[in-house]
């Protein structure tokens, strides 16, 4: 499951941080700002900021990465390393707020996402839900029309989101749901370093 990947990778960023000595902070949004925990230093505000990244339920399923991007821009007065973890499904362009984020701060992108979402599998009939707008729908996986354009969908998706990072020069990675996610990390902070 994603949240479950980004829990770890979080706590993981986390732990790292406090190893360091750094202070840390979260905000979780969705279409709003869903709770703000201000940087702090110490394990005891860092196993605070686990417990809440476990419990966290959104209450609202859109999202909205430009405004999460602009409340960080706006609330943290001092530049810090800022870790975007999210499946950057989002229909809002948010390169210009990214770019005035990374100016001010040291923005990094990790992307989270199921292997599914990349490449439908082939399972004959499956009801599908849009979890940003909760349409629902049946859709014939074993269409390989189908199957060919949720693909390019895909791939035009992940080209647009490599050129706002590029752009904003944003360090990004992105992580699917099966693979080793430690691995992936190592690799962007070796390429940043």
């Amino acid at each position: 499951m994603k949240k479950d990947q980004v829990t770890e990778m979080a706590a993981t960023i986390a732990f790292s941080a406090i190893s360091n000595n750094d202070k840390i902070g979260v905000i979780f949004f969705s279409d709003k700002i869903e709770k703000f925990i201000p940087p702090k230093k110490g394990r005891k505000h860092i196993l605070f900021i686990i417990r809440e990244l476990i419990d966290f339920q959104a209450s609202s399923w859109k999202t909205n990465i430009k405004m999460g991007i602009e409340y960080l821009t706006n609330v943290i007065k001092k530049r810090c390393t800022a870790f975007i973890i999210s499946d950057f499904i989002d229909n809002t362009d948010f390169k210009n707020a990214l770019t005035i984020a990374n100016r001010k701060h040291d923005v990094v992108a990790i992307q989270v996402y199921d292997k599914r979402v990349a490449e439908l599998p082939s399972v004959g009939l499956m009801k599908v839900k849009d979890a940003e707008t909760g349409h629902e729908q049946w859709i014939d996986t074993s269409s390989a029309a189908l199957r060919k354009a949720h693909r390019e969908w895909w791939i035009k998706k992940q080209g647009i989101l490599s050129e706002t990072f590029t752009k904003s020069n944003v360090d990004s990675v992105s992580v699917r749901t099966d693979e080793d996610y430690v691995r992936a990390l190592l690799n962007l902070f070796a390429k940043r370093n």
